[in-house]
């Protein structure tokens, strides 16, 4: 899954991805500037590039171990990007109090352990399209937790969250039919609520104050813990490292490269530079491209169950992004 902090996978927040950028249905600022073409680059970077990583996960899988492919994916990224952060910013930019450490490990563990690890999981049993889609409900279920905890999104944003279920409930009909393992449906539905958790609490717990140093630990965190748990469930066992494939490897190299770093630097550049309301438009953008290329790429059926429910979960990303543009 995608994160502006970790990646859509999903590299979903924003990672993703990642660190105190805004998912869509968490309230943000939305700076004035000018839409320039390097904005428009940027853009297509975040939509392409995110959503092609279920598109990674899913030939990753194919001859990796969930967990410790997930795991050395962030772990990798992340001592890159706090490489990258040293270089560019000097070493004293990775310093972060003890309480900004542990809300960054915390909000790692969400996001990558919980939500991009359960989604890699899945996707040994489920097509990467429909992954995505149910994925694109996170900003349904960051409306409902900014309820609980006593914010008041507004009646698009609810109604938004009517059309999202209402998709989730079609999205499901593949798993209940038997076409597809329901585990996997289920995985990817937890994962989805893992990942707003730890995008609504990176914007209420103390985070480091650069976004890049604050994304380069939790994928730090995320990555060991997702290792660990790999390690626990034995997938080490029998993993003979000569019989991985190329492509593979080559989606691993993709996913680190690309939906973990080029993606995020390109997601963070622009919660500076443009609209937020703009940048959340990847919401809804990502899963319409992984869809296409799980087509193309894998030749996934794209089922009725897929097409409408997907259509369905869309457009109530769209109302819930389009009613925080006006608010």
């Amino acid at each position: 899954m995608t994160s502006p902090a970790v990646d859509p996978a999903p590299e979903t927040r924003p990672a993703a991805p990642g660190p105190r950028t805004p998912a869509p249905g968490v309230p943000a600022p939305a700076p004035g500037h000018r839409i320039t073409g390097a904005v428009w680059a940027a853009l297509g970077i975040v939509y392409v590039v995110w959503g092609s990583t279920y598109l990674g996960i899913r030939i990753v899988v194919e001859t990796l171990p969930p967990f410790l492919s997930g795991g050395a994916r962030f772990l990798t990224a992340g001592l890159l990007l706090a490489a990258i952060v040293a270089w560019r910013q000097g070493p004293a930019a990775l310093r972060v109090t003890r309480r900004e450490l542990g809300s960054a490990a915390l909000v790692g563990l969400l996001l990558i352990l919980g939500g991009n690890g359960l989604v890699v999981l899945a996707e040994t049993s489920i097509p990467s399209g429909l992954a995505a889609l149910l994925v694109a409900a996170v900003p349904v279920w960051v409306v409902l937790l900014r309820t609980v905890f006593g914010d008041r999104p507004g009646p698009g944003a609810y109604g938004g969250v009517l059309l999202g279920f209402a998709g989730l409930g079609v999205l499901t009909v593949p798993g209940l039919s038997g076409e597809v393992k329901i585990g996997g449906v289920l995985l990817v539905l937890v994962a989805a609520l893992l990942w707003a958790t730890g995008s609504v609490s990176s914007a209420r717990l103390t985070m480091p104050a650069n976004p890049f140093t604050a994304s380069a630990y939790e994928m730090l965190a995320g990555g060991l813990a997702a290792l660990a748990l790999g390690l626990l469930r034995g997938e080490h066992h029998g993993l003979d490292l000569g019989a991985v494939s190329g492509h593979s490897w080559a989606a691993l190299a993709y996913l680190v490269v690309f939906g973990s770093l080029v993606a995020f630097t390109a997601y963070a550049w622009l919660l500076q530079t443009a609209p937020v309301s703009l940048a959340a438009t990847y919401a809804y953008v990502n899963p319409v491209v992984a869809v296409l290329l799980g087509a193309l790429v894998l030749d996934e059926a794209l089922t009725w169950p897929i097409l409408l429910g997907g259509a369905i979960v869309v457009g109530g990303v769209c109302l819930i992004v389009s009613t925080e543009r006006r608010g």
